[in-house]
């Protein structure tokens, strides 16, 4: 006699369950392709007007003038000194922090502090823009008093503790998650607390840490507040961060907020900047 094969058949509502999940995932993709293909199809029309060695390869960026120029260097050049900026900022900060949280902290003092850092990641980031406006920049024109009203450091100082909270509760979690045993034969062969956390534990989460800290440096640049209100409107090919810069994402908010005409190579060369900032925080993920 033959045993008769058992099949597992799907209840009706697990199958509306997977519609659902299926439908959220379509949902998603599509709209990823939907601004994709409205960026691209932008950016071919701008292109006709404005030839692609002259988008990538010029040094100036003046839309506005009568004799325009759409070198996006400049704007490339600001997002990229700002994020540099924040990055210098957030990431051994956020990456020690982590060590204390997961390695030194009390069960009692982290639970204070987690949620904290959580609520720092709340914050508007037009409130962290007038921070760097009205005090931040303040304080730094107090220091170095050539340094302008609107600037590349103030804003990165600002970002950077914005991107904080990211750096610190990925990286914390990376940490958190390396096996108690490694730590215990670190700790067994006679290591210190301190030599166990950075020749071990830290080493073992090194790829968590990395994702934390690209994601976090994506956030920055394409942070659009922060630098619009500190930073300044200035199209400035430069490194010096005493000095005003304008990222991509300012020129996008910029622009936006104007009388723009819809067709126009303006209009569109919102388009070409947004989808070179796409491609340079997709690269980066």
């Amino acid at each position: 006699m033959s045993a008769t094969p058992f099949v597992s058949r799907a209840r009706p509502g697990e199958r509306v369950v997977q519609g659902l999940l299926l439908a959220c995932a379509a949902l998603t993709a599509a709209v990823t392709v939907g601004i994709v293909a409205v960026l691209v199809g932008q950016t071919v029309a701008f292109f006709r007007s404005v030839p692609l060695n002259e988008f990538l390869g010029a040094t100036r960026w003046t839309p506005h003038f009568a004799d325009p120029s759409y070198g996006v260097a400049p704007l490339v050049a600001g997002s990229f000194l700002v994020a540099a900026l924040a990055g210098a900022v957030a990431l051994p900060t956020g990456l020690l922090s982590a060590v204390f949280l997961s390695e030194y902290a009390p069960a009692r003092a982290r639970a204070v502090l987690k949620p904290l850092l959580e609520i720092l990641a709340g914050i508007p980031t037009v409130v962290y823009g007038y921070v760097a406006l009205t005090f931040v920049t303040p304080v730094l024109q107090a220091v170095v008093p050539d340094i302008r009203l609107f600037n590349a450091l103030s804003a990165g100082l600002v970002v950077g503790v914005m991107i904080l909270p990211m750096v610190i509760s990925l990286s914390e979690d990376a940490l958190r998650a390396v096996p108690g045993g490694l730590r215990e034969a670190s700790f067994g062969l006679g290591a210190t607390r301190f030599e166990t956390s950075m020749r071990v534990v830290v080493p073992a989460a090194a790829s968590g840490i990395a994702a934390s800290f690209i994601l976090a440096l994506a956030r920055a640049v394409g942070e659009t507040m922060v630098v619009t209100l500190a930073a300044g409107n200035l199209a400035n090919l430069t490194l010096n961060p005493l000095e005003s810069v304008q990222t991509m994402t300012s020129f996008i908010a910029q622009v936006s907020l104007g009388d723009t005409p819809r067709g126009s190579v303006l209009y569109q060369s919102l388009f070409a900047v947004g989808l070179t900032l796409f491609l340079i925080t997709l690269a980066m993920n």
